[in-house]
């Protein structure tokens, strides 16, 4: 057996024990409540959720634009009635969502800075 191969059988024997030997969960909250809280995050008394999506293109709202936008906020719409085409789709910002000024260094020096135990990051 090639290298690799062994590797590859190791893996996947190593991956069905550890499903084997893991706990089943349902989902109802009474089941995933059992489930153990690590300690880590347990001791963790700060920490920092980023939320980043193309609704960062437009820069006039948060997370929930494109609800407030389709829902006929008056706000939102009228930004985009004076900014934007009237056929103009939400997905439509994506290709203006470039992240250019995004420096990784310096986010992981500002967040290690603050204190934070945990950070999450999550992309719409």
């Amino acid at each position: 057996m090639k290298q690799n191969e062994v590797v590859a059988v190791v893996v996947v024997l190593c991956v069905l024990c550890d499903c084997l030997d893991a706990k089943r969960y349902l989902p109802k909250w009474e089941s995933l409540d059992t489930r153990p809280i690590p300690q880590w995050f347990d001791d963790a008394k700060f920490g920092i959720f980023i939320v980043w999506g193309v609704y960062s293109v437009p820069a006039i709202s948060n997370e929930w634009f494109w609800y407030n936008w389709k829902t006929g906020d008056p706000y939102i719409t009228e930004f985009m009635k004076n900014n934007y085409p009237p056929d103009f789709t939400y997905g439509d910002f994506a290709t203006n969502f470039r992240a250019e000024l995004f420096n990784p260094d310096q986010w992981a020096d500002i967040l290690k800075a603050s204190g934070a135990k945990c950070v999450v990051t999550c992309a719409l």
